[in-house]
């Protein structure tokens, strides 16, 4: 079954590399370090095995060589220029090691928007797939040198994820500077390693604490939970283990601990990317009559909304909300927010009388939405 997949066994695996393991404390490549990782990477080739690079560190290497404080996140423009200056290093170190390794490597640069427009989605899918057929290692980062705030991920962790899902992978391995998720601070010696989550949920959100040690990198612990929620709901296996021993890969092929998310069956490609999506425009509060609707797998109609929230267009993607406050789904919007705003409460029979014209029944069609 899908569930007991492993990061040796995955066909199609993503291996996210975060800045602290690639680049030192004073800017330089940890090169040794990644010579080990290529070794991996090319005895998984060898296997059969398909893999997929999602590599941070080129603001870590830009800032060292432009002389920038803070390891150039002082400023979005110091980030920027330092991205610039940096991508292409780290584009030449991979091309180089895995060009020793008798490996191709490809460099793709993406950003939130990329992947959140469905359209741009698939022309990733369709390059990936292309790159990975002929043999190639595609090696991607976030474009940061264009990338604003707006239409940032912020972190390689759901960027890997995403990427997983525009590859078709069936697993990610997110490699830390933690061997996986402890239920407490790692630094306390009470705490125990989780070896295996089904479910990404507040039991084991709240066992998060603090961001990456390093200092260096835009992630941490809570990133890596969100990527892992969006893998596994898109039928991803994902693990998060140490990178801070040589041959990681093959570490944990022999045995190295680390913590395995397991993928949630169920759900088609297109419900994966909304489910997945980062950027949502808006949301609808929602009756108990309609969450327990929905739950049963049906539309949402207009008679059981109650509020709209923000300001979105016809098939942008919303979110769907209990009263309580609990985000129930997501979804494609059939409505404008200012359409959605006079049709909340109204029966079927009321649309055309409110709207001057043969309106859509449903605010949110149950196959533009996936159950969160």
């Amino acid at each position: 079954m899908v569930a007991h997949l492993s990061p040796a066994t995955c066909p199609l695996l993503v291996v996210k590399v975060g800045s602290s393991l690639l680049v030192e404390s004073d800017g330089s490549v940890r090169r040794e370090w990644l010579e080990t990782l290529i070794a991996d990477i090319a005895a998984r080739h060898k296997a059969k095995q398909k893999i997929v690079v999602v590599s941070s560190g080129a603001i870590a290497l830009g800032a060292r060589r432009l002389g920038f404080e803070k390891g150039g996140r002082a400023s979005l423009a110091d980030a920027q220029a330092s991205a610039s200056v940096g991508q292409i290093l780290l584009s030449g170190i991979w091309a180089e090691l895995l060009a020793a390794q008798g490996l191709t490597a490809a460099q793709m640069l993406v950003t939130l928007d990329d992947l959140e427009d469905r359209r741009r989605y698939l022309n990733i899918t369709a390059t990936l797939d292309r790159l990975l057929g002929a043999g190639a290692v595609p090696v991607l980062n976030e474009n940061d040198s264009v990338a604003t705030e707006e239409i940032r991920f912020g972190d390689n962790d759901r960027l890997a994820a995403r990427v997983a899902q525009a590859a078709s992978a069936n697993g990610v391995v997110l490699l830390s500077d933690v061997d996986g998720l402890y239920d407490r601070d790692p630094k306390d010696p009470e705490a125990q390693l989780v070896p295996e989550v089904s479910k990404v949920d507040g039991r084991i959100r709240i066992m998060v604490t603090g961001d990456s040690s390093s200092g260096m990198g835009s992630g941490g612990m809570a990133s890596k939970l969100d990527a892992a929620d969006i893998a596994t709901r898109a039928g991803i296996g994902i693990a998060i283990a140490s990178g801070l021993r040589d041959h990681p890969l093959a570490a944990l092929d022999d045995g190295a601990p680390y913590t395995w998310f397991a993928p949630r069956e169920g759900g088609s490609a297109r419900k994966s990317w909304i489910g997945g999506r980062l950027s949502v425009k808006g949301s609808i509060i929602v009756d108990a009559g309609a969450s327990k609707a929905l739950r049963g797998g049906a539309s949402l109609l207009p008679a059981g909304a109650t509020h709209v929230q923000g300001e979105f267009r016809r098939g942008d993607v919303i979110d769907i909300v209990t009263a309580e406050g609990e985000t129930l789904a997501r979804g494609l919007s059939e409505y404008d927010a200012t359409d959605a705003v006079q049709i909340c409460g109204k029966r079927s029979s009321e649309l055309e009388t409110i709207l001057g014209a043969v309106p859509r029944q449903v605010l949110v069609h149950r196959d533009q939405m996936v159950l969160l």
